[in-house]
C-alpha cells in the first residue's frame, strides 16, 4: 500500500473508533450502560447497527467471491428477512420491552424455567462463539496478503485490538460507531464498482458487462425449482432463509442487544424495519461488485490462483515446473477467451442472433476450458501441498484490490472490510460477554453480586470470548467459503432456538420439560442430518424449528399438567 492508502485507512479508523468513544465518554461505567446502552439509541442508529452487526468482514471478502464463482442466487438467501422483521417486530419486541429484559433468553425463563433458559444460552454461546472466531479470520486474511505478515499472529494482534474496543466502549459505543462504519462501507462499495466499470475496455458498457455475465450463467438470480440439495432457490430462501431471519434478529442475543437499546418500542421496530427495506437491495450491490470484478476478468487475465500466499508455497515444491506450465496454459486459454468476449459483445451490438447465439457458445466454451485449467492447478496444489484449502474465493475481491484498484481507494477497501469487522465482532463479543454474565454468572453463581462485580465479570467474559474467538479463528483456514460457514454454523442451532421461543409466544399449555427435551431431541437430529445427509442447510432452519413445535407438543400430551409458578403469558 502506498503513504496514501495508509493515510486513509489510518485516518478514518482511527475517526470512526475516537468519535464513538468521545460521544460515549463515561457511559460505560455501569452495567446498565455498559450492556445496553442506557436505552437512549434513535431508529436510525439501531437500524444501521443492526446491519452493520450482520455485515462482517466476511460479507465484504466471501459474497464478492461468491458471486464471481456462483452468481446472484445467493441473495434469494435473503428473501425471507423483510418478513422476518415485520413478524419480530410486531411479536418478538413488546415482549421484551414489557419485561425489560437484558438478554434474550431471560424470556425463557419467566415462560418455562431455568434450564430452558440455560440451554437456550448455551446454544447461542456455542454458535456465535464459533461463529466469532470466523469473523475474526477474515480481516486476517486481508493483512496477511496484503503485507505479508504470518497468519496467526495477524489473528492475535486484530483480536487484541478488537477485545480492547469493545471492553472500552461498551454497547453504546459499538451502536455509534456502527453508524459511521455502516457509511463507510457502503461508500467503499460503491466506489468499487464505479472503479471496475471504469476498468472495463471502451466498448464494453455497463448494459454489455451484464450480457457477458449472463452469457455464462452468472445474471441467476432468481431460481423457482424446488430442491432439498440445492442451497439457493426462491423457496428455500423464503423459508429456510425466513427462519433463519427470525431466529437470528429475534433470539440471537448480538442483534437483540442492538434493538434493545432503544429509547422506544417505536424506535427499535422503525430500526428493524429500516434494516428489513434495506438489507437485499445492499446485498444485491455487494454480489453485483463480485459480478463486476468477473466480467473484468473475461477481458484480463486474472491469477490462476488468487490466494498468492498459497500459490508461493507451491512454488518451493517438487510441483512447482508443473505449476508453472499451467500458468503458461492459463496465459494462453486467458487470451482466447478474451478474444471470445470481445466476439460476443460485437455480436450483441450487431443485433445479429444467429451470430449472438455462435457466440455465446464459443465463450462458454472457453469458459469450460478455462475452468478446467484451474481444476488442473487446484489437483497440483493438493498434491504439493497435502491438506491445504485450494478453495480460493475468499480472495478474489482482496486480490482485484489490491491489483487494480487506485492508489488511496486501496486503503478506502481495506478500511471497509476493516470497520465491518470491527462493528460485527464487537457486537459479537459484547452479546457473548452479556449473556455469559446475566444467564450465567449473574443467574447461578452470584444471584447477589453488586452492579460493580456484574460490571466487571461483563467486562471479563466479554475479554475471555475474545480469547475463544483468537483460537478458533486459527482453524478458520480449514473451511470452505467463510460467509457459508457462517451461515451453516447458525443453521445448525437457529432453528431449535426459535422453536422454543415460537412455542414459548403462541403455544400456552406447553411447558418448561417438554420443550426443554424436545429441543435436545431436535437439536440431536439436526446434527445427524447434517453429518449423514446432502440437505441444503437453510432447510435445518425449519427441520430444527418445526421438530422443537412438533415434539414439545406431543411429549407434553404425555406429561402431568401440574402449575408452573414461573408461567407467564407473554
Amino acid at each position: 500500500m502506498t503513504l496514501l492508502d495508509w493515510l486513509v485507512l489510518i485516518g478514518t479508523t482511527a475517526f470512526i473508533v475516537g468519535w464513538g468513544l468521545w460521544r460515549t465518554r463515561g457511559e460505560s461505567s455501569t452495567t446498565e450502560g455498559f450492556l445496553r446502552g442506557g436505552h437512549e439509541m434513535r431508529w436510525p442508529t439501531i437500524g444501521l447497527s443492526v446491519m452493520a452487526t450482520q455485515a462482517s468482514a466476511i460479507t465484504f471478502l466471501s459474497v464478492p467471491g461468491q458471486a464471481y464463482e456462483d452468481g446472484m442466487r445467493f441473495v434469494q438467501f435473503y428473501f425471507g428477512l423483510p418478513i422476518a422483521m415485520v413478524i419480530i417486530s410486531a411479536v418478538f419486541v413488546p415482549i421484551y420491552y414489557r419485561l425489560n429484559v437484558l438478554t434474550a433468553y431471560e424470556y425463557l425463563e419467566s415462560r418455562f424455567d431455568l434450564k430452558t433458559r440455560l440451554f437456550g444460552a448455551f446454544l447461542f454461546l456455542i454458535q456465535r462463539g464459533l461463529a466469532s472466531g470466523i469473523t475474526l479470520y477474515a480481516p486476517s486474511i486481508i493483512l496477511s496478503a496484503i503485507f505479508g505478515w504470518p497468519l496467526e499472529p495477524t489473528i492475535v494482534i486484530m483480536g487484541a485490538l478488537v477485545i480492547l474496543y469493545t471492553v472500552t466502549g461498551g454497547s453504546k459505543a459499538v451502536s455509534q460507531t456502527q453508524k459511521q462504519q455502516m457509511v463507510v462501507m457502503l461508500g467503499g462499495m460503491v466506489v468499487a464498482a464505479i472503479v471496475i466499470v471504469w476498468r472495463l475496455p471502451e466498448h464494453v458498457s455497463f448494459g454489455r458487462a451484464v450480457d457477458v455475465a449472463g452469457a455464462l450463467g452468472r445474471m441467476n438470480v432468481v431460481s423457482f425449482d424446488l430442491s432439498f440439495q440445492d442451497r439457493y432457490n426462491f423457496w428455500s430462501g423464503i423459508t429456510g432463509g425466513l427462519f433463519l431471519s427470525l431466529s437470528y434478529f429475534g433470539t440471537d442475543q448480538s442483534q437483540v442487544g442492538r434493538y434493545l437499546t432503544g429509547r422506544s418500542i417505536t424506535e427499535s421496530r422503525l430500526g428493524l424495519l429500516f434494516n428489513g427495506v434495506l438489507k437485499i437491495p445492499m446485498q444485491f450491490m455487494i454480489l453485483f461488485v463480485g459480478l463486476l470484478v468477473f466480467v473484468f476478468y473475461q477481458f484480463t487475465t486474472p491469477p490462476l490462483l488468487f490466494n498468492q500466499p498459497l500459490r508461493a508455497r507451491v512454488q518451493a515444491t517438487a510441483q512447482a515446473g508443473e505449476f508453472t506450465a499451467l500458468e503458461e496454459k492459463w496465459a494462453q486459454v486467458q487470451a482466447e477467451k478474451r478474444v471470445e468476449a470481445e466476439r460476443y459483445v460485437a455480436a450483441r451490438e450487431s443485433g445479429d442472433g444467429s451470430a449472438e447465439e455462435n457466440a455465446r457458445a464459443r465463450l462458454q466454451a472457453a469458459a469450460q476450458t478455462a475452468e478446467t485449467v484451474r481444476k488442473e492447478a487446484k489437483a497440483v496444489v493438493s498434491r504439493a501441498l497435502p491438506g491445504s484449502e485450494t478453495k480460493d474465493s475468499d480472495y478474489i475481491f482482496i486480490s482485484f484490490v489490491k491489483d487494480w484498484m487506485p492508489s488511496g481507494l486501496v486503503g478506502l477497501l481495506v478500511t471497509v472490510i476493516l470497520a465491518a469487522a470491527m462493528s460485527s465482532i464487537s457486537s459479537e463479543l459484547n452479546a457473548l460477554g452479556a449473556t455469559t454474565t446475566v444467564d450465567f454468572y449473574q443467574r447461578i453463581i452470584r444471584r447477589d453480586a453488586t452492579d460493580r462485580e456484574v460490571l466487571r465479570a461483563s467486562k471479563l467474559c466479554t475479554v475471555l470470548w475474545g480469547f475463544v474467538a483468537i483460537a478458533f479463528a486459527s482453524f478458520a483456514s480449514l473451511l470452505d467459503n467463510l460467509i457459508q460457514a457462517v451461515n451453516i454454523l447458525g443453521s445448525l442451532f437457529y432453528g431449535t432456538v426459535l422453536g422454543m421461543f415460537l412455542v414459548a409466544f403462541f403455544i400456552q399449555h406447553v411447558r418448561g420439560n417438554a420443550v426443554f427435551l424436545a429441543a435436545l431431541l431436535s437439536q440431536t437430529v439436526v446434527l445427524v442430518l447434517f453429518t449423514f445427509s446432502g440437505i441444503g442447510y437453510l432447510w435445518f432452519n425449519v427441520i430444527g424449528c418445526v421438530l422443537v413445535v412438533v415434539l414439545g407438543l406431543i411429549l407434553q400430551a404425555f406429561m402431568p399438567r401440574a402449575p408452573n409458578p414461573r408461567e407467564a403469558n407473554p
